[in-house]
């Protein structure tokens, strides 16, 4: 396999360190990893229940980022596991559809 085949991975910890340089300086030391992880977490219960990890790779997902950003802050919300600001969970989520565009797992 060629280095311009070569397919990017998810990897979590990347994506905690690409959203941590994502988000602004002010958020970047308030969050502890498994806070992030947990937004993260959430969105990819979206995904989940949205049918998009099914594993046809050939289906092409349209990713509705209002709705997304809607379960996301409504979970985060109800579980308490911190006193999010929508801003904040809208940081991560940005920072997370961010890290995935830069690997094209949504192209």
């Amino acid at each position: 396999m060629s280095k311009d085949n070569k397919i990017l991975e998810y990897d979590e910890d990347d994506s905690i360190r690409f959203i941590r340089k994502f988000i602004s300086e002010e958020m970047q030391n308030s969050f502890s990893d498994d806070e992030i992880n947990y937004v993260v977490d959430l969105m990819y219960d979206f995904y989940d229940e949205k049918g998009f990890l099914d594993g046809d790779d050939d289906t092409e997902v349209e990713i509705d980022e209002d709705e997304l950003l809607e379960y996301v802050i409504k979970n985060a919300m109800k579980d308490k596991i911190r006193d999010f600001k929508e801003e904040e969970i809208e940081a991560i989520v940005a920072g997370e559809l961010a890290y995935c565009d830069s690997l094209n797992l949504f192209d």
